[in-house]
């Protein structure tokens, strides 16, 4: 039996999809909301992973694991919670997978938690790219680092696991978060941009990349899981024109980007919702940042990752139609 942690997230819900294909039995597990959707091999289960005895609790029975939970957020707000609960939620479930003596686990990471030394602004970065203290690191990034540590921990103590390190990831979901909601900035003609570069990746592709790795002899390591690596403008472009909405038309220097992440942060807390723009996020945009899929592509040379072209089309054709 396959276990899915953080099944009502963006990525976890297209995970879901993935395995309806199989037919191996699927329990889901969220923290809060039941997803609205259903599937024939897939039954749901509420459980906080942050208490240990839960998740070993549901770890009885299951073979193969696949750790997608996290809290993802920018806004300074959520800072403290993100680390401390990222961290405990994954040491969790691998301790839980080690005292269940599960064949594999599939943990989720981040290209965040390679870490980004920038020269000149740019960076490049591979699988071998070591973790370094930086004012570039996001508490995002940080809360990511930690948590691939407590699976690397564990993989020493005898856990067969393979990581992912997905870029930016798009794709349909929860319009109001996670990297979704950047469609729905552009739909609102949001009109800054910047010239930064980082790499993008189709929520489906990383799925599939998941399925793949789990049903292979691959262990003890990591994949970057990217399409490729687009400025902000190309892809906050292919979006107007997906949309036909007026694509951003003013180019945000640095100076202009800290003054814009201010103006929004104050707007987000006079509104009280949580920051989309944010001096993490925001500085992130301004970085040029280079992923190599390579490592990726050798391994698994048959896989073909989406266009971006077709993956935007069909988020704002979902998001038309929402």
């Amino acid at each position: 039996m396959i276990l899915v942690t953080g099944a009502s997230g963006f990525l976890g819900l297209h995970l879901l999809q993935a395995l309806a294909q199989q037919p191996l039995p699927v329990l889901a597990l969220y923290n809060k909301h039941v997803p609205d959707v259903s599937f024939p091999n897939v039954s749901f289960r509420q459980c906080d992973l942050l208490d240990p005895f839960a998740v070993e609790d549901c770890m009885k029975g299951i073979t193969h694991v696949y750790h997608c939970a996290a809290i993802v957020s920018f806004d300074p707000a959520f800072k403290k919670r993100m680390i401390e609960e990222n961290v405990a939620a994954t040491a969790n479930v691998a301790n839980a997978a080690l005292e269940a003596g599960i064949e594999k686990l599939v943990h989720v990471s981040s290209v965040a938690a390679l870490g980004r030394v920038l020269y000149n602004g740019e960076a490049s970065i591979n699988e071998e790219t070591h973790w370094e203290e930086s004012k570039t690191n996001s508490a995002y990034a940080e809360s990511k680092y930690l948590s691939e540590m407590e699976v690397w921990r564990a993989m020493a103590e005898g856990l067969n696991a393979v990581i992912v390190n997905p870029s930016l990831i798009l794709g349909e979901g929860d319009w109001e978060r996670s990297s979704a909601k950047l469609i729905q900035i552009v739909a609102k003609e949001f009109p800054w941009y910047t010239l930064g570069v980082n790499g993008w990746v189709d929520a489906k592709d990383v799925a599939a990349a998941m399925v793949l790795l789990m049903d292979s002899d691959i262990s003890d390591e990591r994949f970057i899981i990217s399409c490729g690596n687009f400025s902000y403008k190309d892809i906050f472009t292919k979006m107007a024109e997906a949309l036909n909405t007026r694509a951003p038309y003013r180019e945000a220097s640095p100076l202009m980007t800290e003054i814009v992440w201010r103006a929004e942060l104050f707007k987000s807390r006079l509104a009280n919702k949580e920051a989309t723009i944010t001096k993490d996020s925001a500085r992130a945009a301004q970085a040029k940042c280079f992923y190599s899929n390579e490592k990726f592509l050798t391994a698994f040379p048959d896989f073909q990752y989406r266009s971006m072209d077709v993956t935007i089309q069909r988020m704002a054709k979902a998001f038309m139609g929402k």
